[in-house]
């Protein structure tokens, strides 16, 4: 039998009941959620299955939504089975009040860096990770520049050329 959405998400269903929910199709990937305190589960359960076997790890990354009281960030889990090809997005969402997630750095070794990168830009905690530190920015930074929150720049400043970013100029 080959496998498909459908097939995925009544095996999700049938395992998780009402706990993986916004099912939705973009483009033909499938996407779905789940509590942030779940997300563990779905992932081994992904992994584990024997039909369903999403052994990669293709991204983990995050997104701000400042206007969604409770759900501020979503970590995004792109998974993908290799023998059958198919790819989905799996979502958990934290409240800014308390960003933490668990790891998923001891199912999938790929994860380490991703969710370093992910606190070092969001400031997502990834209960039990064995290194959660930054990555790209300095230690010392104050703030995660990826957030909304974080300013954008300011177009009044007279001390860059707009020429070197390519912007102004004739070419």
């Amino acid at each position: 039998m080959s496998l498909t959405n459908e097939h995925i998400r009544e095996k999700l269903t049938e395992k998780f009941g009402e706990l993986v929910s916004g099912f939705e199709e973009p483009y033909g990937l499938l996407s779905f959620e789940a509590p942030k305190e779940q997300n563990l589960k779905v992932l081994n359960f992904l992994y584990d299955d024997e039909e369903l076997k999403f052994r990669f790890l293709t991204d983990l990354c995050a997104v701000h939504y400042p206007d969604q009281p409770g759900r501020e960030f979503a970590v995004v889990y792109h998974l993908h089975n290799l023998e059958d090809n198919i790819r989905l997005r799996f979502k958990v969402f934290a409240p800014l009040s308390q960003p933490d997630v668990y790891t998923a750095s001891g199912l999938f070794s790929a994860a380490n860096w991703q969710e370093r990168e992910t606190y070092d830009f969001y400031g997502i905690n990834f209960v039990g990770h064995p290194n959660l530190k930054r990555i790209m920015n300095v230690e010392e930074m104050d703030y995660f520049p990826l957030r909304k929150e974080f300013p954008l720049e300011d177009q009044s400043r007279s001390d860059k050329d707009d020429e070197m970013f390519g912007r102004g100029g004739t070419y």
